[in-house]
């Protein structure tokens, strides 16, 4: 197989010609991932979803994420990377065509479902570049990452450009570049790994069952009541689903997720505070465009921005987060990894406090975002390289989807906690606006999480790796400094899975 060359059978390459068309397919994941946050207060107004509901939009997608995360990964595995990578593709782009031909609140409902396959799209494509040209391993994550970064930012900017003259024609901005990550999935050459096991559609079941169950208690638990039976039997039922699913899958000789691999305390950590910066970073996205496209005159806050200048918000915070995620191997290598993972909590704490203090005027309550936007990069870096490189090299693609999980969860849970105060703080009944207290109790919240985050980032040092060995691709770690292991950036969410 040449470099750069499509093969006689019509399918990209090893090398340019592969990497090209992953990175269509990426920029479509940014594109989904950041066309839909910015247009959601005009959306909703247009289309009669109050903020307590375009949240719970958010938080939807969120928890697709959190569900899809380990199953097409592992049908990955069983069934070809290629494969599933086509079905995860026509999910999407079914889930955006619906939206845009007819928008409504349920087609929304049901396209944020579909579209919340995007999560399968970086694992799969990983295991894809590992197979087939694994010495562009690093150099190829890093333009997939940085296609996805721009994609996020730019998506956003271009819907929120079509949505000020009519609010649903930003919902288009997705389609085009469906049609084109579809043909590239279709010249993507299949990975070459051997293939083995069996996928537990029972283990499958209850993470899905107690996912759905713990999600909805957190984001109705205030409407219901926190003491009432239906928050208690919910909240029972999601501990008992989900008690379940951890004995099942530590018994399984085929388990749908690894969580053998927590016994790792390194990895452990990781995961950990992964799932609490994920939390407010990722899980206040949805409310963060809410806040900035409130009227004053009617909610006694926010900023009234219209979709195209949330947009513009949106795209300084991924510029900040590129920054982030770029300077975290020069970071590391100078305080170390336990100090750059305790620096992220911190930060992310630090944007939240300043949310809660300083959000009068937009350019104050931006700067706060910057700074949440700056530790998003860097936490996604460091978690993402670590979780590679605590394990042995055979164990690479399954800790990094574990890690992968814990994101997704802290996000999901993270959004589902927020849409809970919302709902707690609800002015005027069902359509009324959301009082400021909710608002300040979520970024109360996000900060609180946050630090505890930082917490469990200061334990990373003071514990040993399972297996010394570095994973294929990673330099040795010097004896000297500990902390001289490289890091990548990665993105937030293909990654996401």
């Amino acid at each position: 197989m040449g470099t750069g060359r499509v093969s006689g059978t019509g399918r990209a390459g090893t090398g340019r010609g592969m990497l090209g068309a992953m990175a269509v397919v990426i920029v479509f994941s940014g594109v989904v991932q950041g066309y839909l946050t910015p247009l959601l207060p005009e959306l909703g107004r247009r289309l009669g979803i109050d903020g307590v509901g375009q949240n719970n939009l958010y938080l939807l997608s969120q928890c697709a994420f959190a569900v899809l995360t380990p199953l097409l990964s592992r049908l990955g595995d069983l069934y070809g990377h290629r494969r599933l990578l086509r079905l995860a593709l026509t999910m999407v782009a079914a889930g955006s065509l619906l939206m845009a031909v007819w928008p409504t609140a349920a087609t929304l409902t049901v396209g944020v479902v579909l579209q919340g396959a995007l999560v399968g799209f970086f694992p799969l494509l990983a295991g894809i570049l590992r197979s087939r040209a694994p010495e562009r391993g690093r150099g190829g994550i890093s333009l997939l990452v940085g296609a996805l970064l721009i994609a996020i930012g730019v998506g956003g900017l271009v819907a929120g450009a079509l949505s000020e003259r009519h609010a649903v024609a930003g919902l288009w901005a997705a389609v085009p570049v469906a049609l084109l990550a579809l043909v590239a999935g279709l010249v993507l050459p299949d990975s070459d790994g051997p293939r083995g096991g069996r996928f537990h559609f029972g283990a499958a079941a209850l993470l899905t069952a107690g996912l759905v169950a713990l999600v909805l208690v957190l984001a109705q638990g205030g409407a219901w009541g926190w003491a009432s039976v239906r928050s208690l039997g919910t909240a029972l039922l999601a501990a008992v689903v989900l008690g379940a699913w951890v004995a099942v899958e530590l018994r399984a000789r085929h388990p749908l997720v690894n969580v053998r691999m927590l016994r790792d305390r390194r990895l452990a950590v990781v995961s950990a505070h992964t799932f609490c910066a994920a939390f407010g970073t990722i899980g206040f996205l949805g409310a963060n465009a809410l806040f900035l496209g409130a009227d004053p005159a009617v909610t006694g806050y926010g900023m009234d921005l219209g979709p195209q200048s949330i947009a513009t918000v949106s795209l300084a915070m991924v510029v900040a987060g590129f920054a982030g995620s770029t300077a975290t191997p020069r970071l590391a290598r100078r305080i170390g990894d336990r100090a750059v993972l305790a620096a992220g909590g911190v930060l992310v704490a630090l944007g939240f406090l300043g949310m809660t203090l300083f959000h009068g005027t937009l350019p104050q309550y931006v700067a706060s975002a910057l700074v949440v936007g700056l530790a998003t990069g860097l936490f996604e870096s460091i978690t993402r390289t670590l979780s590679a490189e605590v394990v042995p090299e055979r164990q690479t693609a399954l800790a990094v989807g574990l890690n992968e999980l814990a994101l997704s969860l802290g996000a999901a849970i993270g959004a589902a906690v927020i849409g809970g105060l919302f709902a707690a703080h609800r002015l005027g009944g069902a359509g009324g606006h959301i009082a400021l207290a909710g608002y300040q109790w979520s970024w109360g919240v996000c900060c609180g999480v946050a630090l505890v985050g930082a917490a469990v980032g200061l334990g990373y040092g003071d514990l040993r790796s399972a297996d010394p060995r570095p994973a294929v691709g990673v330099r040795p770690l010097s004896p000297r400094r500990p902390s001289d292991s490289p890091t990548s950036p990665n993105s937030p969410k293909e990654g996401l899975v």
